[in-house]
C-alpha cells in the first residue's frame, strides 16, 4: 500500500483549503451578481416614476434603456480592466456607481421633477455599475472552476436573472405601494451586497501538478520498476509558464518572490506511473521541453509536449502556496503522461478554450463572432423589450379590463409579473448553464443547441402576447420570456470561452454584449411610439391607455419577425460547425 508522505498530507489540506475558499467566492459572485441585475426591476416603479414626473412612454422608455445601456457599451472596456487588473476593484467601482445610480431617481421621484437627460446620466450609471461587478463575479467563477465552468458560471448568470425578483419581492413585502421607499432600497440593498462580497471575491491557484496520479498496485512486487517522472523548470518555456501577476487579494505570497524561488530552487515532484523498466540510458536521463522542441507527432495535443517513450520530461513548476494570477491559474502547462487517455478526458489543459486565445482585432475579424453577435442581439433585443414594458403591458390590459382599477392594485400587478419574468429567468440560466454541460459532457453536442430552445421560447412567448387579451393570462408572456432570456444569458458566456479562450473571457464577453444595444434600442422605442400613439394625456398630466392589447400589440410583431430570424441564423450556424468539424475529422483521417 501507498504511503502518504508529509508532503502529500501538506499537499491535501491545501487543497482543502482552496476549495473552501473557491466555495466561499463562489458565494460572493452570486450574491453580488444578485445585486447587478436590478435593470430588470424597472418595469416594477417605472409606470408610477413616469405619472409622477409627467414623462410620455417614449420618455420612460429612453430611461429604462440608459440602464440597459451601462450594462453594454462599455463592456470592452471594463472586460480589459478585469482581465488585467482582477477582479475585486471592478467590484468596488461598481457599489459606487450603482448608489450614484439609484440614491438620485430615488431624490428625482421624491422632489417629482427631474430633467430626461440627467435621469438618463443616472440609469446609465446604474447599469454601468452593474456591469462592472457582475463581469468580475463571472471571470472570478470561470476561473475558480474551470472543469466545471458552464456549472460555475450559471450561478451568478442565474443570480443575475433573479435579481429582479428579489428586489420586487423585498419591496411588496416592506414597501408595498411605494416607489420611493423602492428606490431607496435598490440604492441600498444594490450598493451593501456588492461592497459586502467584494472582500469574499478572489481567485484560488489550482494544483500545478500536471501529472496524473497512478497508485501502484498492491501485487507489483518490484517499485523500483516504475519510472519517476521529475519536474524542474526549464527556462526556454514561454514566460507565463514561470510567473504570475498578482491579483489583489489572491493569496498571501507574493509573484515576484514565486518566480524568483523557482528559478533559483526548482521544484521536484515525482509520481509513480506503471511502466516498463526503463533502458539503463534514459533512466536518469532529463528532457528538457521548451516550444521549439516539440516532436512532429501528428497524435500530439497542441501546446503540449510529447513524453519520450523512456525518461522523465522536465518541465516547470510553479509552488501552488504561491501568488496566482487570473490568467496563470488557467494556463496550459507542458505536462507528461500523453497516451493516458483518461487522463486527458479530465484535464482541464485539453479544453480549448485554455489552447485558443482570440481577443482583440482578431475577434472583430472573426467570421465565428459575428455568428454569434448577431444571435445574442437579435434574441436579446426581443427579451430586453418585454422586460422593459411588462408593466405596461399589465397597465394596459387591467386598465381595459376593469376601468375602476386603482394604482395599488396596479403596482402589484406589475411587481408580480417582473417577479416571475425574473424567477424564470433564474430557473433559465441555471438549467442552460447545467443543461449545456450535460450536452458537451454526455451527448458530445453544441452548447449552441440551448440558443435553439431559447430562441423558440422567444417565438411561441411573442405568439401569446398578440393574442391574450386577458391579463389572468399575461402571466404566460412574462414566463415564457424570462425562461428564454435566461438560457440565453446563461450559457453564451461559455459558448463565447469555448469559442474564443478563457484568458479574454471578460474583454471578449464585453464585446458580444454590445450587440443587444442597436435592438434593443429599436425594440423599445418602437413598442414606446406605438404606446404614446395609444395614449390620452389626462387632465392632471398623466397618460394612460384605454385600449388593452392594442395598445402595444403592433410591436410584438416585429418581434416576432425577429425571433424566426434568430432561430434562422442559430440552426445556421450549428450545420456550419458540424461541417468544420466533419472537415477536421476527416482531414485527421487522412494524415494518419
Amino acid at each position: 500500500m501507498r504511503q502518504e508522505t508529509p508532503q502529500h498530507v501538506q499537499h491535501q489540506h491545501r487543497q482543502l483549503d482552496h476549495n473552501r475558499g473557491r466555495i466561499v467566492a463562489s458565494i460572493a459572485a452570486t450574491l453580488i451578481a444578485l445585486a447587478c441585475g436590478t435593470n430588470y426591476v424597472y418595469s416594477a416603479w417605472a409606470p408610477q416614476f413616469a405619472e409622477r414626473l409627467k414623462l410620455s412612454s417614449t420618455e420612460s422608455n429612453l430611461i429604462g434603456l440608459a440602464g440597459n445601456l451601462g450594462q453594454y457599451t462599455l463592456g470592452v472596456p471594463i472586460g480589459m480592466f478585469v482581465d488585467h487588473r482582477g477582479s475585486r476593484p471592478a467590484v468596488l467601482g461598481g457599489a459606487v456607481l450603482l448608489a450614484l445610480g439609484y440614491f438620485p431617481l430615488h431624490q428625482a421621484y421624491d422632489r417629482a421633477s427631474g430633467s430626461v437627460p440627467f435621469l438618463f446620466l443616472f440609469s446609465y450609471l446604474s447599469g454601468l455599475g452593474g456591469c462592472m461587478a457582475f463581469s468580475a463575479a463571472v471571470k472570478t467563477s470561470a476561473l475558480n472552476w474551470p472543469q466545471r465552468r458552464g456549472t460555475a458560471t450559471a450561478f451568478p448568470l442565474a443570480a443575475f436573472g433573479l435579481s429582479a425578483f428579489f428586489f420586487s419581492t423585498m419591496g411588496s413585502l416592506f414597501f408595498p405601494g411605494d416607489p420611493s421607499a423602492f428606490l431607496m432600497l435598490l440604492a441600498w440593498g444594490t450598493c451593501g451586497l456588492t461592497f459586502g462580497g467584494f472582500f469574499f471575491l478572489k481567485v484560488h491557484p489550482h494544483s500545478t501538478s500536471d501529472y496524473h496520479a497512478v497508485s501502484s498496485s498492491d501485487s507489483n512486487p518490484h517499485p523500483r520498476d516504475s519510472s519517476q517522472l521529475t519536474r524542474t523548470m526549464s527556462i526556454e518555456e514561454p514566460k507565463h509558464f514561470r510567473s504570475a501577476h498578482a491579483d489583489p487579494g489572491t493569496s498571501s505570497n507574493s509573484a515576484r518572490h514565486s518566480t524568483n524561488s523557482s528559478e533559483s530552487n526548482p521544484v521536484i515532484m515525482t509520481t509513480s506511473v506503471s511502466a516498463p523498466p526503463p533502458a539503463p540510458a534514459s533512466s536518469s536521463t532529463s528532457v528538457h521541453v521548451s516550444n521549439r522542441d516539440y516532436p512532429s507527432d501528428p497524435t500530439a495535443v497542441p501546446g503540449i509536449p510529447s513524453e519520450p517513450v523512456s525518461g522523465p520530461v522536465v518541465a516547470d513548476e510553479i509552488p501552488e502556496d504561491t501568488e496566482t494570477s487570473e490568467t496563470s491559474s488557467l494556463m496550459a502547462r507542458p505536462t507528461s503522461l500523453i497516451g493516458d487517455a483518461s487522463f486527458f478526458g479530465n484535464h482541464i489543459d485539453i479544453d480549448r478554450s485554455h489552447r485558443t486565445d482570440i481577443r482583440g482585432f482578431r475577434l472583430l475579424r472573426s467570421l465565428g463572432f459575428w455568428q454569434l453577435f448577431t444571435i445574442m442581439g437579435v434574441l436579446a433585443g426581443v427579451g430586453i423589450m418585454t422586460i422593459n414594458n411588462i408593466g405596461n403591458d399589465a397597465k394596459a390590459l387591467w386598465i381595459h379590463f376593469d376601468p375602476e382599477v386603482n394604482n395599488e392594485f396596479l403596482i402589484k400587478q406589475q411587481q408580480m409579473h417582473v417577479s416571475v419574468l425574473s424567477l424564470c429567468s433564474f430557473l433559465g440560466r441555471l438549467s442552460s448553464g447545467v443543461g449545456s454541460d450535460f450536452l458537451v459532457k454526455r451527448l458530445d453536442a453544441s452548447r449552441l443547441w440551448c440558443l435553439v430552445v431559447a430562441s423558440l421560447g422567444f417565438f411561441v412567448a411573442q405568439v401569446f402576447a398578440l393574442n391574450i387579451r386577458s391579463p389572468y393570462y399575461l402571466g404566460i408572456v412574462s414566463g415564457l420570456s424570462g425562461v428564454s432570456y435566461g438560457f440565453l444569458f446563461g450559457v453564451y458566456p461559455s459558448i463565447v470561452a469555448e469559442t474564443f479562450g478563457i484568458n479574454g473571457l471578460s474583454q471578449n464577453w464585453g464585446f458580444m454584449t454590445m450587440s443587444p444595444i442597436l435592438s434593443s434600442n429599436i425594440f423599445n422605442l418602437l413598442y414606446g411610439t406605438v404606446y404614446d400613439r395609444h395614449s390620452i394625456v389626462e387632465k392632471n398630466g398623466e397618460r394612460s391607455c384605454h385600449d388593452g392589447l392594442d395598445c402595444y400589440r403592433a410591436a410584438y410583431i416585429y418581434t416576432l419577425i425577429a425571433c424566426v430570424t434568430g432561430l434562422g441564423v442559430t440552426l445556421w450556424v450549428i450545420r456550419r460547425q458540424h461541417q468544420e468539424y466533419l472537415r477536421e475529422m476527416n482531414k485527421g483521417d487522412e494524415e494518419d
